[in-house]
């Protein structure tokens, strides 16, 4: 924008220097031509009353004095014929003026001034001479270069006008922009101060209302989860108590140790809903101990499914810039899908393994692949929420990771989480954003 209004400025000062100056220069050479003229005209008429009333011998005196001091050839055409002062022959100008009219013309030496002499007892006599071409554009040279100059100072002046009007537009839109992004990336509290023209103000307090909305709606969505997630405190108190009623003390263990590892998810779910700020320092969970722990908590119920599962686990510890609830969520969401998407009886394996710098857990079902619409949040086929793909996929994002789907060895689904080693401190990821329009990468 700087630019082209810079160029717009620039174009029309030309513009009107043009048709300024052009005309002025023009009228500058004029008037340095008819100043000249009238020194000369001025010069030879003050030969005529010599010349009208004198002899010869005077005359001649009178014309060389007059072309000495005025540095111009200047010559006297009595009516006899005589030539006094520059000999040259006669020209159309002066016959003309022998007969009583004085005149002005152009000749190839300069500009012609002839002055007819009437009076005199044996005829009229002429007075001619010559302004050089020199002299008639004497001091015009050094007008134009003044001219000139000042056009160039003109355009530098609206040149520079120019750029700071320019700036007063776009240092508001370039921190509107700045905002924009800042906003994009989650920073809820960017805001803009106005500046510049009324519209880019009104524009700025558009932008920080529409922050500010945002920042309500996202409360009032925070507090509605967790409002609901709370809720889910009481049947999970039921759960419990009626787990500790159960006569056979391992089952009874194992259920409340299943509703207490629920309620922390609970828990877990209802801090991070109510989160509003990134935590400080480094975000680190073991994903060795994580993935062993949930293998083994999925391994009861593909035990009475009847599902074989293959584990391989690479010792430990792995780290991972993950919150540990975040990586316990991923992984129990992909490990749900394979019960809720194969039928009893399909067995699975769990890989865990450092690969490139980061961790690469690997699940994959000896089933029938992935079902439709089991890649986008929200839709599913197989009456899921749609939910558990995304929740891995943002957990692996968090962890500067991706998630991946494949087709196993065996005409399965293969699920490939990629996880990132923590980093000096992490923001929370958009849940829109990805590599593709579902954020996954397919290979």
């Amino acid at each position: 924008m700087r630019a082209r209004l810079a160029l717009l400025v620039a174009a029309v000062s030309v513009l009107t220097l043009i048709a300024f100056l052009v005309p002025l220069a023009l009228l500058v050479r004029t008037v340095a031509e008819d100043r000249a003229t009238v020194r000369a005209t001025a010069d030879a008429q003050s030969l005529v009353p010599v010349v009208g009333t004198a002899d010869a011998a005077t005359i001649r005196l009178t014309v060389e004095q007059l072309a000495a001091e005025s540095g111009r050839p200047v010559s006297v055409f009595l009516p006899d014929g005589t030539v006094l002062g520059a000999q040259i022959p006669r020209t159309p100008a002066v016959a003309l003026a022998e007969r009583g009219q004085s005149l002005t013309g152009e000749s190839a030496a300069g500009r012609e001034v002839v002055i007819a002499v009437q009076g005199r007892a044996d005829g009229t006599g002429v007075i001619r001479t010559v302004v050089p071409r020199d002299e008639l554009t004497s001091g015009v040279t050094r007008a134009w270069l003044v001219l000139a100059l000042l056009g160039v100072v003109l355009v530098l002046i609206g040149l520079a006008v120019a750029d700071r009007l320019a700036r007063t537009l776009v240092r508001p839109i370039s921190e509107l922009s700045a905002v924009s992004n800042r906003l994009a990336n989650a920073e809820l509290d960017a805001r803009v101060v106005p500046a510049g023209p009324a519209e880019l103000r009104e524009v700025a307090g558009a932008l920080n209302h529409l922050a500010g909305r945002i920042q309500v709606l996202l409360l009032q969505e925070r507090e509605q989860v967790a409002d609901l997630s709370h809720r889910l405190r009481t049947p999970l108190t039921a759960l419990r108590l009626e787990a500790e009623s159960l006569r056979d003390p391992d089952d009874a263990a194992r259920i409340t140790a299943a509703a207490d590892g629920l309620e922390r998810a609970v828990t877990g779910l209802i801090r991070q809903a109510r989160w509003r700020r990134p935590p400080a320092g480094a975000v680190t969970a073991d994903a060795a101990t994580i993935v062993g722990d949930r293998v083994a908590f999925w391994s009861v119920l593909a035990e009475d499914t009847g599902r074989a599962v293959t584990l391989d686990l690479a010792p430990g510890p792995l780290p991972v810039g993950v919150p540990p609830d975040d990586l316990a969520a991923a992984v129990d969401a992909l490990l749900g899908n394979v019960f809720a998407h194969t039928p009893d009886g399909t067995p699975f394996a769990v890989r865990l393994a450092p690969e490139a710098g980061q961790v690469l857990l690997t699940i994959t079902d000896e089933g029938q692949g992935m079902p439709a619409g089991a890649v986008r949040r929200g839709a599913s086929a197989a009456g899921s929420t749609g939910l558990g793909l995304d929740i891995a996929r943002r957990a692996a994002q968090a962890g500067g990771g991706r998630l991946e789907l494949r087709t196993g060895p065996g005409g399965g689904a293969q699920v490939l989480l990629r996880l990132g080693p923590p980093l000096p401190q992490q923001r929370p990821t958009d849940s829109g954003s990805g590599p593709d329009e579902n954020g996954l990468t397919r290979p």
